[in-house]
């Protein structure tokens, strides 16, 4: 079925700009990207944390915790992939227009689909952060046994065995999880938040 040619745009009277001021704080959706186990949920949770902390408006986005819900109808192919992730881009664009700073943790293997998603938003709003982590180490980890479950075949199409990961070539932020802790990488991401005015020096 297609779009309904009966739809109509309603217009909000209270801007972006004006929930920015409100807030005291700029719009952000911060894409974490990068391997099953690569430290993005952990990071993300600690960065949310810290943002509240901080009188952030602030929300996180959680791979797992939206396939609970919004998209609990979509599996794994990459169809369906591109398909959760242009549902989380169109949400994250509505908290953005909110004046939220969005926080996401995707593993979002396709590049497209996350340029996809920064053509979404306004210029700026989009801040990919990827977190670097080799499949070995991430093995290792293994934090919620899948890789043991991909060798042994339970699982198939698993992103970076035997499912493609396209890791990004410019993202704005690259944390290297094999060698920085979780509160270096949330200090670094604070830093460029602070640093590129989207929130402010007495935040932080």
């Amino acid at each position: 079925m297609g779009k309904s040619k009966h739809i109509t745009w309603h217009a909000s009277e209270v801007t972006k700009s004006e929930r920015q001021q409100r807030n005291q704080h700029k719009s952000a959706v911060i894409w974490f990207t990068g391997l099953s186990g690569s430290g993005k949920s952990t990071i993300s949770v600690a960065l949310e944390k810290a943002l509240f902390a901080q009188q952030v408006h602030t929300y996180r986005l959680d791979g797992d915790n939206v396939r609970h819900g919004l998209n609990q109808n979509l599996g794994f192919s990459p169809e369906d992939r591109k398909e959760n992730i242009r549902r989380i881009g169109e949400v994250s664009k509505l908290m953005a227009d909110a004046g939220l700073v969005t926080v996401t943790a995707f593993i979002s293997p396709y590049k497209a689909d996350r340029d996809a998603v920064r053509h979404l938003l306004d210029e700026a709003d989009f801040i990919e952060v990827y977190t670097a982590c080799s499949l070995t180490e991430c093995e290792v980890r293994d934090p919620k046994g899948l890789y043991q479950k991909v060798r042994s075949g339970e699982i198939a199409e698993f992103t970076g065995v035997n499912a493609p990961y396209e890791a990004p070539t410019e993202p704005e932020i690259i944390l290297d999880t094999e060698t920085l802790t979780v509160e270096a990488s949330v200090s670094k991401i604070l830093d460029y938040l602070q640093k590129h005015q989207y929130i402010n020096t007495a935040q932080v």
